[in-house]
């Protein structure tokens, strides 16, 4: 199976579960890598979002505390770092604030380089950033494709916080 293939047996894995709501730009429309794979979610559990990346994940934590599983997508991971408070000062600190784990899943790519480069601003790679500065956040970066449908199963088994890195360029 092909990089593609498997990011998106782990989409639908996630989409087959009743809980989760994927939220996100393009995901009605089409946009972005990502808008193929929101829809495999029926049109009623995929909530289009502006453009306000800080809002959208700080709405992601509020569908996770009224007790659904948001898949939060992020096109590029220069985007997600628009939303660091929401990420950083909530979301990685919820539980050491008394609020428990929340069930989160945030997915984001690593831009490309070829065959098209998009420019410093859209093609990031910042899974390591993430990871030293989220300490309660299960960062995850797809490399191979033998790790996309694992690395979506212990996001739905595991109620915590996932982030979930996808490349680009492999796709």
């Amino acid at each position: 199976m092909t990089y593609l293939d498997e990011l998106d047996k782990g989409m639908r894995l996630l989409a087959d579960d009743p809980r989760t709501l994927v939220v996100g730009q393009a995901v009605n429309y089409k946009g972005h890598c990502l808008t193929r794979q929101a829809a495999f979610w029926d049109e009623a559990r995929r909530i289009e979002m502006p453009v306000a990346e800080e809002f959208q994940t700080g709405f992601a934590l509020g569908l996770a505390l009224d007790g659904n599983i948001p898949v939060s997508v992020y096109p590029r991971h220069n985007f997600l770092l628009c939303a660091m408070s929401q990420l950083v000062n909530h979301i990685d600190k919820w539980a050491e604030m008394g609020g428990g784990n929340p069930h989160m899943i945030l997915v984001a790519v690593k831009g490309s380089d070829f065959p098209l480069d998009p420019g410093p601003q859209h093609k990031a790679g910042l899974s390591h950033e993430f990871a030293s500065m989220c300490k309660s956040i299960n960062v995850v970066d797809i490399i191979y494709p033998h790790q996309a449908v694992p690395a979506f199963e212990r996001a739905i088994k595991e109620e915590v916080v996932h982030l979930i890195t996808t490349h680009g360029d492999l796709m």
